[in-house]
């Protein structure tokens, strides 16, 4: 969409920690938008990536922190010794919205780098929502909904659209782009984090082929509990020997680049003596990764609704993500020992929860209504408190409250 930039929700935590805080450390995958927002804010930029800068750096770092304030210091992790200049340099100004770094990887532990408590305000920064990208209308907001505010929405976006929206993801670089070229994008995306990123993060050298296949195996495996045995089996085929120690730190370097978001269980006190699992549910950052991966074309998924399913939920879980962490929250997920589940738990830093069941098909709807009330009523309501609302997140056209007090809001009617 040219060089016009589209509002994002974490604009307005940005601008808050800016005045609170002597640095804002914006960390993300690649390509997710995190220096066209930085500039957006930035008096004065310097790109690390620049050979001449990093050698430069590793000299004198502080030389780089001379400009118009907040300083945008983009991708940071190339030269380590940044972190601790900006660290002494803000101790010296003593006042807030001093400089912006940005970061696509997390480095390797140092134990002489300072954590920067107290100076560093860090921000996590995903994919666009659907709102983000002008696709949802908006009619329908997450903190309304925790408000108390009613539902009555209509969503504009077919399942074609949808397919789209999911295979093209929320890079800023491809919205308005047509799904052949999005496709080309996403490949090349791809081909850098095999080939080069999950090495580069610590500099150990990964297996391109094994990365490429703990990939599948992760794609095959969204918006599923599968543990580390199960994703070792299924990357070692008949014939390759992997251990769960290798398939961990080849996770874990998807990780610490910002590919791999893995959504961790909501463990609260029940009623019963049922046990919870505590597995973490499989996501990539963005579903596009994932139907990358799969190969998954717009006319594939409409074809297989069970993959378009489990990847509309990643796509859920990603919006539901950038909404709530607006409102200080996180995005969980329950499942009990007798299968009662909900796909995402948005617990509020302040205690109020709510939850939400993903179902594309309006034939599902009673059925994850009946299982959020049944999870409602088995929460000991004593420590947790009641939720604030329950929700099925759908791909249909209509938002509303049914008569059992349950919402339906499509997520093209979603918003922060």
């Amino acid at each position: 969409m040219g060089n016009e930039y589209l509002k994002r929700v974490v604009d307005s935590e940005l601008e808050g920690r800016l005045k609170r805080a002597g640095a804002v450390l914006i960390e993300g995958a690649k390509w997710c938008g995190k220096t066209r927002t930085a500039k957006e804010y930035a008096a004065s930029t310097v790109r690390m990536q620049d050979p001449a800068s990093i050698k430069a750096a590793d000299v004198s770092p502080s030389a780089f922190l001379k400009g118009g304030v907040p300083r945008l210091i983009d991708e940071w992790q190339v030269s380590p010794a940044i972190w601790d200049a900006v660290r002494f340099e803000v101790d010296d100004r003593g006042q807030p919205g001093q400089f912006i770094l940005t970061g696509s990887a997390v480095p390797p532990e140092d134990p002489s780098r300072h954590s920067g408590a107290g100076r560093m305000s860090r921000l996590l920064m995903r994919p666009m929502s659907l709102y983000e990208s002008m696709e949802s209308s908006g009619s329908v907001s997450l903190k309304g909904l925790f408000d108390g505010a009613d539902v009555e929405a209509v969503s504009e976006m077919s399942i074609d659209m949808l397919a789209l929206a999911l295979v093209r993801g929320g890079w800023p670089a491809s919205i308005g782009d047509d799904e052949k070229t999005a496709s080309g994008k996403m490949q090349d995306y791809l081909d850098v984090v095999i080939n080069t990123d999950v090495s580069r993060v610590d500099g150990i050298r990964r297996d391109p082929t094994a990365v490429r296949k703990l990939m599948a195996s992760l794609s095959r495996n969204t918006s599923a509990a599968a543990n580390m045995s199960t994703i070792r089996k299924d990357m070692a085929g008949d014939n390759d020997a992997i251990s769960d120690k290798t398939v961990s730190s080849y996770i874990n370097a998807l990780r610490r680049i910002f590919v791999v978001e893995d959504v961790e269980a909501w463990n609260p006190s029940v009623r019963s003596k049922t046990s919870v699992r505590t597995s973490p549910k499989r996501h990539f950052v963005d579903p596009s990764i994932a139907a990358s991966v799969l190969r998954m074309s717009t006319g594939r998924l409409l074809k297989d609704f069970n993959t378009f399913g489990l990847l509309f939920e990643s796509l859920c879980v990603r919006d539901l993500r950038v909404y709530s962490q607006a409102m200080g929250g996180e995005v969980l997920h329950y499942r009990d020992s007798y299968g009662l589940e909900a796909d995402a738990i948005l617990h509020l830093r302040d205690g109020r929860w709510a939850a939400v069941e993903i179902k594309m098909g309006t034939s599902e709807i009673d059925m994850g209504a009946k299982n959020l009330l049944k999870l409602r009523d088995s929460v000991d309501q004593r420590n947790a408190g009641p939720p604030s609302f329950l929700m099925v997140l759908t791909a249909g056209e209509y938002g509303y409250r049914r008569k059992d007090g349950v919402y339906v809001v499509p997520i093209g009617s979603l918003k922060d």
